[in-house]
């Protein structure tokens, strides 16, 4: 049990660590800190660990996998606004969506059908319009979800303009296959953006930019990031279960 609250002791102080480093790169570059927001990724880990972060003051929380997130979400606080960064299958979304009323953004959505099923789901429950980026392929991996640089803007108009149960709140990418990305990366994200924002009629300011992660958030902080997802400088290594 001590080894436990040691553990947690040093994801609170690595979680101040971030937000200290974020508010830094941020005045260094010349931009409002309160625009960066950091997303503490907890996949893997125990619903005790995030407790802990969350005691710390934090509030923001990422998962990947729907089934994780649905255990999770109801031992915990009910004003954590949860981001769901995985890829997800249509036949997930109404479960998600149930199972986490706090759910606050989808970042992964990557195709007009996902969008479509998240549309009509969010109806059918009456609940908030729900937050959604775009996932970006901006490394052209195919182990990469997401939609094609030049197909970015059309999957856009279709959320803004055809699903009014989704508010379209901005772009997300993952980086290369060692999921650090590089200067390129960050940069076609931004690229994104200006033609989207061109395309809408809308403000930069109005359309985040979620990249970034543990490796590289600084960098993405200076390329125009809002929204870092920090998992293992937080929580610390992946756990995954042996094969």
């Amino acid at each position: 049990m001590a080894a436990a609250s040691a553990m947690d002791g040093v994801a609170a102080a690595a979680l101040r660590s971030v937000l200290q480093t974020a508010q830094q790169t941020a005045e260094r570059c010349e931009r409002r800190s309160d625009r960066i927001q950091v997303v503490a990724v907890s996949k893997t880990k125990p619903v005790s660990l995030i407790r802990q972060v969350y005691d710390a003051g934090h509030r923001c929380f990422g998962e990947n996998y729907v089934q994780e997130l649905i255990e999770k979400a109801p031992q915990l606080p009910d004003d954590i606004e949860w981001h769901f960064i995985g890829n997800l299958q249509s036949n997930k979304v109404k479960p998600l969506l149930t199972g986490v009323p706090n759910l606050a953004v989808v970042e992964s959505v990557d195709d007009e059908k996902i969008a479509n099923h998240l549309d009509r789901a969010v109806g059918n429950i009456g609940r908030k319009p729900l937050k959604v980026f775009i996932q970006v392929n901006t490394s052209g991996e195919a182990s990469k979800s997401g939609v094609e640089p030049a197909g970015c803007v059309e999957l856009v108009k279709h959320v803004s303009l055809g699903c009014p149960n989704l508010d379209f709140c901005g772009l997300m990418t993952i980086g290369m296959a060692d999921y650090t990305s590089t200067p390129e990366n960050f940069k076609t994200l931004a690229n994104c953006r200006t033609e989207v924002c061109k395309a809408l009629g809308i403000t930069e300011e109005q359309c985040d930019l979620s990249m970034g992660m543990s490796g590289d958030f600084e960098l993405a902080i200076e390329m125009g990031s809002t929204n870092v997802r920090i998992g293992s400088t937080i929580f610390g290594a992946r756990e995954y279960p042996k094969k």
